[in-house]
């Protein structure tokens, strides 16, 4: 069966495997209408600092019973972009490509948006554009559909940080050079590889997925 688009959820600075799943698209279709999950990347990712790997959470305000995506509202109680920022400065401050790709993460990330969903979208733009992966369609759904139409590659909740890396020979890791430790960690948010390889990071992207190699 050949699908046209990828149905996908919004991420915070998202991961490896899932620009590798968009990367055969054009058309990127948004999924803000679900009911938002708590403990997902939709709010968080991980980033390799010295001594092991980080988690990064953008806390949000009080989640009331049942939510869409799209209506929940990052907390600004705590200074969690300075948090942030000082992380991923800390971490990759001295990889080779921090100097060219960080002014424009550090703008997006250092604004302050009301709703989660507008800071991922923004984050994943420039990402894709970073990544060399421009021209593709971002749009988003205009309602949950639990069973979409035959169209759509569904990969929902496909991806988390407590989901193993599926097992459907797809998604295949490319071991890439990274700023700390003698063992490659598959799968953190794409800042790593973008900071660690730069123009190469598309690439690496193309060839994670099992049918390019």
């Amino acid at each position: 069966m050949t699908h046209n688009a990828v149905l996908i959820d919004p991420h915070y600075f998202p991961c490896v495997e899932y620009f590798a799943r968009i990367l055969p698209f054009k058309k990127i279709v948004l999924e803000v209408n679900e009911h938002y999950v708590k403990q997902t990347y939709r709010n968080r990712c991980h980033v390799q600092i010295a001594n092991k790997i980080q988690l990064l959470t953008v806390p949000v305000e009080k989640v009331s019973g049942k939510m869409a995506m799209k209506e929940i509202k990052i907390a600004y109680h705590q200074a969690w972009q300075k948090q942030h920022w000082k992380t991923i400065s800390s971490a990759y401050g001295q990889a080779p490509f921090f100097d060219f790709f960080a002014p424009a993460l550090h703008d997006i990330l250092c604004r302050k948006y009301e709703f989660l969903v507008d800071l991922n979208i923004a984050l994943l733009t420039k990402c894709l554009d970073l990544l060399e992966m421009g021209g593709k369609q971002l749009t988003l759904t205009e309602k949950y559909t639990e069973l979409p139409d035959s169209q759509f590659l569904d990969v929902r909740n496909k991806i988390g940080p407590r989901k193993k890396l599926p097992d459907d020979g797809f998604f295949l890791p490319l071991p890439y050079y990274q700023v700390f430790g003698k063992d490659f960690v598959p799968n953190l948010s794409v800042i790593d590889l973008l900071f660690s390889e730069g123009s190469r990071a598309g690439y690496v992207i193309n060839r994670s997925i099992s049918c390019e190699r």
